[in-house]
């Protein structure tokens, strides 16, 4: 997701204590979900569409049934759907850090990472639920897979959707950096077809504005 070209210091608190007792650490898994409801994805906030910006959930939810309406059979569908629901999970702890933050790469993957470790180890005790989305989440990560590419693909036409649905609602936002960022990259043949979809309605979208505009 494109993002403006500033620096901001972002604060990640301390990872979580576990108790040892599994049901109080589990509970806090749990809990911190709730993290992921009400952070904002920071690309839209930082667009000034705070009014309208979806969270992280909201993001990944839509994903997972982007991931149902596909028809591709050479692809595990049920783990698409499984690893878009915890491809952020991470940042339930550290947030949505967006590049113009200034971290570099490899420290995001680590504080990602440990946030994991933390999630299943720490919170989750090794269960094997939690070994499941930490494996989702890996696989996600290492983008080798055709399901991983596939979701990496319903990531960036989310995202494109998004945008166009903002742009939709606030006739004087032109977002196109966030077009330009996904449409091109999509590479399963499916999505990229719904992308090609989507930059028609946006076409037809302006080419209605710009004729409403002539007439008044």
């Amino acid at each position: 997701m494109p993002e403006p070209e500033t620096k901001a210091t972002r604060e990640f608190a301390p990872l979580y204590t576990p108790t040892g007792n599994e049901n109080v650490d589990r509970l806090a898994f749990f809990h911190i979900l709730e993290r992921l409801k009400t952070q904002k994805r920071t690309g839209w906030v930082d667009n000034n569409a705070t009014d309208l910006t979806d969270s992280i959930s909201d993001h990944m939810y839509r994903m997972a049934i982007l991931a149902m309406c596909a028809s591709d059979p050479t692809l595990d569908i049920t783990k698409c759907v499984l690893m878009c629901l915890v491809h952020d999970l991470a940042e339930a702890h550290v947030g949505d850090i967006a590049p113009r933050e200034g971290i570099p790469k490899e420290t995001k993957a680590k504080l990602e990472a440990d946030a994991m470790d933390n999630f299943v180890n720490g919170m989750l005790h090794g269960s094997p639920a939690g070994r499941r989305m930490e494996a989702l989440w890996k696989e996600y990560e290492e983008g080798k897979s055709p399901e991983a590419r596939f979701v990496k693909d319903l990531d960036r036409f989310e995202m494109a959707s998004q945008a166009l649905e903002y742009e939709r609602r606030c006739e004087d936002k032109d977002l196109e950096p966030f077009f330009e960022s996904s449409i091109p990259k999509l590479r399963h043949p499916e999505v990229a077809g719904w992308g090609d979809d989507l930059m028609e309605e946006r076409e037809n979208m302006k080419k209605e504005r710009q004729d409403s505009n002539r007439v008044s």
